[in-house]
């Protein structure tokens, strides 16, 4: 099976089942269809006269550009307002709570049935409403009252077909339907909603040519946002594809609002918590909610962090892509997908810490055992008088263990054949060594690629202890797989720590495609087993820096039944004591997330962690042996 279809099986991509072959490839053809304007989801459509919102929408066939406006069009289905331009994502339905909302929809299509959704009244046990359908010509009138406030979408269909397997012409059908609070004053907010289209072929298997988008476009395309330094930013979130988004901001945390999906929202109350992530992992039909207050300047990105889905897309054409081995630009040029650009603009904070910092060299080198085009490539790390230099193999990569407010001199030497940059994930520091080549920093300095025979000096002073991750942010998809992660460790005493109970579990994508039914662990298929004492406390750090699996579920077992553990830290950051809980020994983890558990075995025997996909089937399996004090 290859690593496209593993991409796009339901349960992790939820396969965006087009038409057949032929049709779709007509899709992607030129045509003299109506263009599709992009939305940005600024301004709420419909006449709102006092406690009623009067809205008429329409469905019709265009042209849709997701790429540059003069790149190849693909033709699909799309919204607007009745007379309007059809428009992707559809008009922004925006009422407040307790509003009746009277929406004509009419089906522009000339043979095909229109099944309408998520025009219905939403609560806290909202189930979603049966579709309605409008045949070809017909109008409906739909009237429901709003319901609870939240974050909710609306999308069609020319079958019954779920959300994520509607035909590949039917998957830009949706829009944002929010409900405000009563009496509450609106905040500046922005709105953002991830979609997929993709073809298949003769039997029915995704192909390459597929787009990813964010408010109807694919990166470099999306708008980029600015703000300033202490501005609190909102934004909302909705997936309406049949990708799972783990969603990464670099460089800080955010606090999560709500989650929610078509039928519900959860907002978390002011008095509980604040639940701060830098990834937060959303899957399709989805919904969350952020606030960040960026307090360095500089450019940053927020971008699905499943790394297939921000790889360079096939020209919709079907042309041969551009290569692309020595790029001017990394982030133009080798990017795509749902990604957004941020600049902060402003005075930023202070340099914490002005002492001499610690020195160290991250040195990317060529390792045994790559064979064309599957290339091996590792980490060594150094450090005068107290890190040596290791010879190869390089996997595992080696951890990185910092101090927490100690300034660091990472030094990242190239002796590649190729270029390469390193991104410090989840750490918060300067715009400019965050390493994404050609976009990290800002106007006047921005970071560059480092060649082969050069090197980056990072510079920065980690201000938490917790899981960090470090990784390759260029050509992710080979380098990463080739070899290029590891886990990042900050801690309050280096001095202290004791791998023995503090024990990292990286989980990364094999280098070979003829292993991708597995995972590795800590570099290894085969894992060796883990040796626990009964009574004694272990850290378990979990690190998800897969490259195509976004639902992967690490569960400890004894037999059959589940352990339990403590969740003890999100992406590096401590959980507080309402969140830290004891539950059973089982977490779903998106590309990026980092997770921490306490765990304390009780009896001796034997015990297992396994690492499987979203439907159960075994990846990788670490025994676990637990023997008396």
């Amino acid at each position: 099976m290859s690593r496209l279809t593993l991409l796009l099986v339901p349960a992790v991509f939820s396969a965006v089942l087009g038409p057949v072959p032929a049709r779709a490839a007509a899709a992607a053809r030129p045509s003299s269809s109506e263009a599709i304007a992009i939305s940005d989801n600024r301004t709420d459509a419909g006449a709102l006269e006092g406690t009623r919102l009067t809205i008429r929408l329409e469905a019709r066939e265009g042209e849709w550009h997701p790429d540059g406006d003069s790149d190849p069009g693909i033709k699909v289905l799309a919204f607007a307002l009745e007379g309007g331009r059809l428009q992707i994502p559809g008009p922004l339905i925006r009422v407040p709570e307790g509003t009746e909302v009277r929406a004509f929809v009419r089906n522009r299509l000339e043979n095909e049935p229109l099944f309408i959704h998520g025009l219905y009244t939403r609560s806290a046990t909202a189930t979603a409403a049966e579709p309605i359908t409008i045949m070809p010509g017909q109008v409906r009138e739909i009237q429901f009252l709003a319901g609870a406030p939240g974050t909710y979408y609306y999308w069609g269909a020319t079958t019954n077909a779920t959300l994520p397997l509607r035909a590949a012409r039917d998957t830009q059908l949706y829009g944002a339907f929010l409900v405000e609070p009563r009496a509450s004053p609106r905040r500046s907010e922005r709105v953002f909603l991830i979609g997929i289209w993709a073809t298949v072929d003769a039997t029915l298997v995704p192909s390459a040519l597929n787009r990813m988008v964010m408010n109807g476009k694919s990166w470099p395309h999306t708008e980029r946002l600015t703000y300033q330094v202490g501005e609190a930013v909102h934004l909302r979130v909705i997936n309406v594809g049949g990708g799972v988004h783990p969603m990464h901001l670099h460089g800080f945390y955010f606090k999560v609002d709500s989650r929610g999906d078509e039928q519900s929202d959860l907002t978390f109350p002011e008095t509980s918590s604040p639940r701060l992530v830098n990834t937060e992992r959303l899957a399709p039909g989805r919904t969350f909610s952020l606030t960040w207050t960026p307090t360095r300047p500089g450019n940053w990105l927020f971008h699905c962090h499943d790394t297939s889905h921000i790889a360079p897309a096939l020209p919709l054409d079907g042309s041969k892509p551009a290569p692309h081995d020595h790029v001017t630009n990394h982030a133009l040029e080798m990017m795509a997908g749902p990604v957004v650009g941020i600049t902060v603009v402003g005075t930023g904070e202070p340099s914490a810490n002005a002492a001499t910092p610690r020195n160290l060299r991250l040195i990317a080198k060529v390792d045994t055992g790559g064979t064309a085009p599957e290339p091996a490539y590792g980490f060594a790390l150094e450090e005068a008088g107290r890190i040596r230099p290791p010879a190869p193999p390089y996997l595992p990569t080696p951890t990185i263990l910092l101090k927490r407010g100690e300034p660091v001199n990472i030094s990242v030497v190239n002796e590649l054949p190729e270029p390469t940059a390193i991104h410090w994930h989840g750490i918060e520091l300067e715009s400019y060594y965050d390493g994404v080549a050609g976009f990290s920093g800002s106007a006047a300095r921005v970071t560059p690629t480092i060649a082969p025979g050069q090197s980056f000096d990072a510079r920065f002073t980690p201000p938490r202890s917790g899981t960090f991750i470090y990784h390759t942010h260029v050509d992710e998809m080979r380098q990463q797989q080739a070899g290029l992660s590891g886990a990042l460790l900050v801690v309050d005493d280096p001095a202290a720590y004791d791998p023995i109970h503090d024990i990292v579990l990286l989980v990364s994508v094999p280098r070979r495609e003829a292993d991708n039914e597995k995972v590795y662990i800590n570099g290894s298929t085969t894992p060796p087993p883990l040796e626990m004492k009964t009574g004694e406390r272990y850290r378990l750090r979990f690190i998800n820096i897969h490259v195509f699996r976004p639902s992967m579920r690490m569960r400890l077992l004894r037999d059959e039944a589940l352990a339990a553990w403590r969740g003890i830290a999100k992406d590096g950051m401590d959980l507080p004591a309402d969140q830290s809980l004891v539950g059973p020994a089982e977490i779903q983890m998106g590309n990026g997330e980092t997770y921490d558990f306490e765990f304390s075995p009780a009896t001796p025997g034997e015990m297992r962690l396994d690492v499987t996909n979203a439907l159960g089937d075994l990846l990788t399996r670490m025994p676990v042996r637990v023997v008396n004090q």
